[in-house]
């Protein structure tokens, strides 16, 4: 009888063994508020694979493939800028299967852009998620209309503004003091005369800066309380503060990005990670994404699910003129963020 109870205590740990082994889990490394909980137990549901997440960022995403040569993770979703350069460099990434994927579920221009950007010898490396801008959000009623990161440089924002030490105030400062700095990517000298002006009216404005930000709840609440009248930021700052109906204006000119969905080079659930995308692009669940990050979808019909309070920002900060004039982050030329990383040191040493 003991042996019996033996055998049968080995045969249902043996079941439950195999049946932990053969459980799927899709582990992605995404960005906070891109996989809600809601979507991941819903995707469960429908599949039976788990979803693992770790949040993460740019710098971050490449960071960790890099030193894993790829490993690690199973879907990936650094921006459309961040897909070539890496590639070239570090072979973190693998082709998509276009196969796989319902080409129907996204807009298709977005589809056309972000293939376009991140096709390399012909194999196409990323599919376009979310998109949004970086601009200047302004409290209207404590500082009235600040068009770009320049004028928040001016003497009567002294200790009411905030902004990051990154790349894009940089971007941005080039831009308002009249440079294109995408135009010189191909120029090393050029780019780097740009940026190295840039950045010195980056360390000049320091005196108008209150603190620079890195957690969003903390700009959010300096622009709630007044504290700070003017940041740089997303628009997805701008739409949750016109939510709560406070007279935040939008920049008129900021830069565009898309965060897209890529296959790390060794990962070793592929077949999970389209069901995933093929899943959150379907747009009832593209919606619910929407109002998670408060970012715009790649997803065609995922706007008109949204609630109408966000479908009135996006109509406030988007209107039809407004999508002419965003600038586009071409993808980043290898070595390129080095020059940049450099001069943002020196800002922040002063």
């Amino acid at each position: 009888m003991a042996n019996g109870k033996r055998l049968l205590a080995m045969l249902v740990a043996g079941l439950v063994f195999n049946a932990t082994a053969s459980a799927e889990t899709l582990r992605l490394l995404t960005w906070g508020d891109y996989a809600p909980d809601a979507l991941v137990k819903k995707f469960k549901q429908e599949t039976g694979i788990d979803v693992q997440v770790t949040l993460s960022n740019n710098e971050d995403i490449i960071s960790k493939l890099r030193a894993t040569g790829g490993a690690g993770f199973d879907l990936a979703q650094p921006s459309q800028d961040r897909i070539a350069g890496p590639q070239a460099d570090f072979h973190i990434y693998k082709p998509i299967d276009l196969s796989k994927v319902n080409k129907n579920l996204f807009i298709p221009s977005l589809l056309s852009a972000t293939k376009d950007n991140t096709t390399i010898d012909g194999k196409v490396y990323a599919l376009p998620y979310l998109w949004g801008t970086l601009g200047v959000l302004t409290n209207e009623t404590k500082a009235g209309k600040v068009s770009n990161i320049g004028e928040m440089c001016n003497v009567q924002y002294k200790g009411k503004i905030s902004m990051r030490i990154r790349r894009p105030a940089l971007i941005l400062m080039a831009f308002a003091d009249g440079d294109d700095p995408f135009a010189a990517y191909s120029n090393p000298d050029k780019y780097q005369a740009i940026i190295e002006k840039a950045g010195q009216k980056l360390a000049e404005c320091k005196t108008n800066v209150k603190t620079y930000w890195n957690n969003t709840d903390d700009l959010l609440n300096m622009m709630r309380s007044g504290e700070i009248v003017a940041a740089e930021g997303w628009d997805s700052l701008a739409f949750k503060l016109q939510g709560e109906n406070m007279p935040i204006g939008y920049d008129r000119k900021p830069l565009g990005w898309v965060d897209t969905f890529v296959l790390p080079a060794k990962g070793k659930a592929d077949d999970a990670a389209y069901k995933w995308i093929n899943f959150v692009m379907r747009p009832e669940n593209a919606a619910l994404v929407m109002q998670s990050s408060n970012s715009m979808s790649a997803a065609v019909g995922a706007q008109d699910r949204v609630p109408e309070k966000l479908r009135e920002s996006i109509g406030k900060v988007y209107p039809p003129q407004a999508i002419a004039n965003i600038k586009w982050f071409p993808p980043i030329p290898p070595g390129l963020e080095s020059r940049e990383g450099k001069i943002l040191d020196r800002i922040a040493a002063r």
